[in-house]
């Protein structure tokens, strides 16, 4: 049995693909997942793509004290649940509890992670507390080649425990995926929105996370600035409660259920994000992507290095740059720098389900493991 514990929308649709290669091959998996009050969004994400779960334990909140008794509680029911299973290792993307949970029993550990570090450079006074507390239990740890390999190694990992896949993360959930108008038609349908106007995705900073330092104003302040100048539709896809928005912003739109956003974003004319997940999609479709985020990752760095994304850090940024890029698609540029990456599932789960093939790592997720 193998156990995945899935915390985060990214985590379900990271983590389907390489589910469905592990159950391919005849291997029974194990899903976990949490929720909590004005937090649904994963459990209705893997209901949304039909995976089976067991929902245990609570996401504790905007509060440290409310984050640290939430997790506690979650650990013990983590360990009585998987215990009876008999977990055969874990893969995650480093949550927290489930590192704990596995190191404490013995079960070997495979973490995947993007963004260790709220930095673009090798500054640990910047490790996110996720990276802390899981990379140094782990027994392999997957990263993507845009994160230099020091960084883990500074982790207390051996090189040879790293491996290096050649593709930005969303691009293993993007890779099939076709964009359908008429899916965006059937949701705009359904909340009063002219499908014939041009629009804008919004997504807000996860700022309940420990790892963001506090909620930052401007993208609230600015945003109707920028549906004045551009003359289109504002749509929200929240992150957390959604009535906060409907009351503040009534001239915006609010989608309310979870939706497949690709299709949404593919035919934006802007995009404005305060994730990361939203933004590299929105690059990948090549639409014009604004990062409001209070920091920039090293993924964030390479997009923006590859010119399919801005930063915004204040007000008057972000009115500008929407003003100069709305509109201005970027599908020949996209196309040019997400058309050198590319995901060998059936490689990824070999090494999930029996170790290493190669002696020498790190290794290329894109090369043949023939």
């Amino acid at each position: 049995m193998i156990w995945f514990d899935l915390i985060t929308p990214k985590s379900v649709l990271f983590f389907k693909p390489i589910i469905d290669g592990i159950k391919a091959k005849g291997r029974d998996v194990l899903i976990t997942t949490r929720q909590g009050e004005g937090y649904s969004e994963i459990v209705e994400l893997l209901k949304l793509y039909k995976m089976e779960y067991v929902d245990r334990g609570v996401f504790g909140g905007e509060r440290l004290a409310d984050k640290l008794s939430a997790s506690i509680e979650r650990q013990k029911a983590l360990m009585e649940y998987v215990s009876i299973y008999r977990a055969s290792k874990l893969i995650c993307l480093c949550s927290v509890d489930a590192n704990r949970v596995a190191f404490g029993l013995g079960i070997p550990i495979i973490n995947f992670y993007d963004i260790p570090l709220s930095d673009h450079s090798a500054n640990f006074k910047k490790a996110l507390p996720q990276a802390r507390l899981t990379l140094p239990l782990s027994e392999k740890v997957f990263k993507p080649f845009v994160v230099p390999d020091d960084i883990f190694v500074r982790f207390s990992l051996e090189p040879e425990q790293i491996y290096e896949y050649n593709f930005i993360d969303p691009l293993i959930w993007l890779k099939d995926f076709r964009a359908d108008f008429e899916y965006v038609r059937a949701i705009f349908s359904k909340y009063g929105i002219d499908p014939e106007k041009p629009y804008i995705v919004v997504r807000e900073e996860e700022y309940k996370s420990s790892y963001v330092s506090r909620k930052y104003p401007f993208l609230y302040e600015g945003i109707m600035e920028v549906k004045r100048i551009t003359g289109a539709n504002v749509i929200f896809i929240p992150r957390y409660e959604s009535d906060h928005l409907k009351k503040e912003f009534p001239d915006a739109y609010v989608i309310e259920e979870k939706i497949i956003i690709q299709h949404l974003l593919a035919f934006a004319g802007l995009f404005i994000g305060g994730g990361g997940t939203l933004n590299t999609e929105a690059c990948y479709f090549g639409t014009p992507a604004i990062s409001t985020r209070s920091f920039i990752s090293h993924y964030d760095k390479y997009q923006i290095d590859q010119g399919l994304m801005v930063w915004a850090n204040n007000r008057e940024e972000l009115v500008r740059l929407s003003g100069e890029l709305f509109g201005k698609r970027q599908d020949e540029k996209a196309a040019a720098v997400f058309s050198g990456m590319s995901v060998n599932l059936d490689y990824m789960t070999d090494i999930i389900i029996h170790g290493s093939h190669a002696p020498n790592h790190p290794i290329n997720m894109f090369e043949s493991p023939d």
